[in-house]
């Protein structure tokens, strides 16, 4: 049976802290999972996939990103992204420790931005990422595109999108990915939004499962 344990490494600045999901039956490969700006850890997005993903063999990690850590509430620190950043290098140090194989890097909106921005100037430290609800641009601001580091991002990724997400269109991200000189795919959640479905007592049961097979479709 896969267990899940708080997790708290302060051996570098700044700590990571989560809940780490052990599998059953390793298949020997780990993945990084970081919340949204308003949310943290315990959201039941990550949760869903981590214990689904578990399921299928992999060791994972939903950390809390350092803004969260240093305060339980609000939106990350105008300016303070790069320590966000740090946290998800240290994250994925931290993983090191439990996996010998593939390491995948990703997460929710502003947690999976951070996660491209990273491997954009790091781009052999993971094999790939899992990206929910980019933020391609605030909600009414179509021309305040956050694109400017997609050209430098080689890792091969998926990213994962509702068809009425405000942060952005499907054939906007379409657009967008292909500035990337990586191998993406886009898949896309008819009628979800940015939430993809799981907002407050809602869940979609059936989003988690997709994911993963179209994760092990694409990452073998």
């Amino acid at each position: 049976m896969e267990s899940t344990i708080s997790f708290f490494d302060d051996s570098a600045d700044p700590a990571v802290r989560g809940w780490l999901h052990t599998p059953q039956r390793p298949n020997g490969d780990g993945l990084i999972l970081a919340h949204g700006a308003g949310g943290d850890s315990t959201a039941p997005l990550l949760v869903a996939l981590s214990e689904t993903f578990a399921r299928h063999g992999y060791v994972v990690l939903r950390c809390d990103l350092p803004f969260r850590q240093e305060r339980r509430s609000g939106p990350p620190f105008p300016g303070k992204a790069e320590r966000d950043r740090a946290g998800l290098r240290n994250a994925v140090a931290a993983m090191r420790e439990h996996v010998a194989g593939k390491i995948f890097l990703g997460g929710h909106s502003y947690g999976g931005r951070q996660a491209t921005m990273l491997s954009a100037s790091e781009p052999e430290m993971v094999s790939g990422l899992l990206l929910f609800s980019y933020p391609l641009h605030p909600p009414l601001k179509p021309e305040q595109l956050r694109i400017q580091h997609l050209p430098e991002l080689r890792t091969p990724s998926l990213f994962v999108h509702g068809t009425r997400d405000p942060f952005g269109s499907v054939e906007e991200m379409t657009e967008a990915l292909r500035l990337i000189p990586a191998k993406t795919e886009l898949m896309t959640v008819e009628g979800a939004g940015h939430d993809l479905g799981f907002k407050g007592k809602e869940r979609a049961t059936e989003l988690p499962a997709s994911v993963v097979a179209r994760f092990q479709q694409l990452f073998g």
